[in-house]
């Protein structure tokens, strides 16, 4: 696929990107060389290749999906500037 002037100036237009008539030709180059990459990544096979989480070997730590409380709740509302019947207060904003 190649991309000419008038395509890359109705990208720039679609993407609300003001480009100098005079740069068309460099954005239309630009787009063809990230086309080109895109294609040359096409041809990678990777047929049995498992996604990554990391560059380096790992698995992600997990832990026991359980339900709690969290039995903090006096300590998360000690830093509260005000804190009634077990709740944040926050000053009413509706009239």
């Amino acid at each position: 696929m190649s991309i000419d002037k008038d395509t890359a100036a109705h990208v720039a237009r679609l993407a609300r990107i003001r480009v100098e008539e005079e740069d068309l030709p460099a954005l239309a180059s630009e787009f063809n060389r990230i086309l080109g990459f895109i294609e040359q990544l096409n041809e990678v096979d990777v047929e049995g290749v498992e996604p990554m989480v990391s560059v380096t070997p790992m698995r992600l730590k997990r832990r026991p999906d359980v339900v709690t409380d969290g039995n903090m709740q006096e300590k998360i509302l000690s830093n509260a500037p005000d804190a009634r019947e077990g709740f944040f207060a926050v000053p009413k904003v509706v009239e």
